[in-house]
């Protein structure tokens, strides 16, 4: 019996949804340009046209992306919210890393990339919202 399919992005799926959320509906070769622009200084030439084109396809089957046939070039679109997206990856890794705890990823998140004076400003702020406590 075959696996069905995981809607979790891979890290490239990820790579593209991002250009989508960033740029908007796009074609193969604006995300593929866009995408060569962002990793220009790691690495030259590392994405290559048709590799972009056949992961988009593989995401509109998976139902990550949308695509439009209505004009010549493709256009596709993010099928879902990046904030849906990010919310569904950061609950998997609560569960998968950090055994459900909340703490335990906020001090891992924090010791790995210590936050400015302002986001942790702004993260006091959102507990406080959260706990239903707005100063």
């Amino acid at each position: 019996m075959a696996r069905p399919r995981s809607t979790r992005p891979t890290d490239g799926e990820l790579a593209i949804l991002n250009v989508l959320w960033q740029r908007g509906p796009s074609t193969v070769r604006e995300v593929h340009d866009t995408l060569r622009a962002r990793n220009a200084a790691r690495r030259p030439s590392s994405v290559g046209y048709t590799s972009v084109l056949k992961l988009m396809q593989i995401m509109t089957e998976k139902g990550l992306v949308r695509r439009d046939e209505d004009s010549r070039s493709h256009v596709y679109r993010a099928a879902v919210p990046q904030d849906k997206t990010q919310r569904q990856i950061v609950r998997e890794l609560l569960d998968r890393v950090f055994g459900g705890s909340a703490r335990a990823l906020v001090m891992h998140a924090l010791s790995a990339k210590p936050a400015s004076p302002d986001e942790l400003a702004h993260i006091r702020r959102l507990i406080d919202e959260y706990e239903g406590g707005k100063s």
